[in-house]
């Protein structure tokens, strides 16, 4: 049965101690990014909103962290992202690796 997350405190707390440490850092970092941003748990994984609405969703996997969606970039941007590019909308950052 698969596992119903509450909070993202939660779900957080699921992953081995290394991959929690680079999730909170995405967290962190989202929400000095955006200070008002709210959370929740949307698609049983973590997600940003404002105004009550979905702004991006992260999550952990056995290799990478994920980020969606990746909204359009600058050229600059999109230059040092692509390497992380799975999907239009989606990248993924390899765990054991600098984000």
């Amino acid at each position: 049965m698969a596992t119903t997350f509450q909070t993202v405190d939660e779900y957080i707390a699921t992953f081995p101690s290394e991959v929690q440490e680079v999730l909170e850092m995405v967290r962190r970092t989202i929400h000095t990014a955006v200070p008002d941003a709210g959370e929740k748990i949307s698609y049983q994984i973590p997600t940003v909103t404002v105004g009550g609405k979905p702004v991006v969703y992260f999550s952990g996997w056995k290799e990478h962290i994920s980020l969606y969606p990746i909204p359009d970039l600058d050229e600059s941007m999109t230059e040092r992202v692509e390497p992380f590019r799975s999907g239009k909308g989606t990248v993924k950052f390899p765990l054991g690796q600098p984000i």
